[in-house]
């Protein structure tokens, strides 16, 4: 599916300090915690809670956050819809990164078992 490269242009300036508070109160209201947050970005990246803390201080953009980040191997067994897109069907590989992220985020929040969460 094609998102408008307007979309794709305004994800990958957008910084990820500014988005991870976001995230971190979503978790917490549903009764999750920010070490499961952590964990979920970590399967997801590689980084661990250090490297996430330099790059939130660094003030990232997506597009670096991810250049950096080593996806894993199985983030392409996220599937689903995500802000009205199916994540497996993003052409642009940046915007498909933020919205694995993004789906990881929610269905931490929705209570889905961890093990579950975090594919393979």
């Amino acid at each position: 599916m094609r998102s408008s490269e307007t979309q794709d242009q305004r994800i990958a300036r957008m910084t990820f300090s500014s988005v991870y508070p976001m995230y971190v109160a979503k978790v917490e209201k549903k009764g999750r915690t920010e070490e499961e947050l952590h964990q979920v970005i970590e399967w997801l990246t590689g980084f661990d809670k250090k490297k996430l803390q330099e790059l939130i201080d660094e003030k990232v953009t997506f597009e670096t956050f991810f250049q950096r980040a080593s996806l894993n191997p199985n983030a392409h067994l996220i599937t689903g819809l995500i802000c009205g897109y199916r994540v497996e069907e993003i052409e642009n590989p940046l915007t498909q990164k933020a919205r694995y992220l993004d789906k990881l985020i929610d269905e931490l929040a929705k209570g889905r078992k961890m093990e579950k969460i975090l594919r393979g």
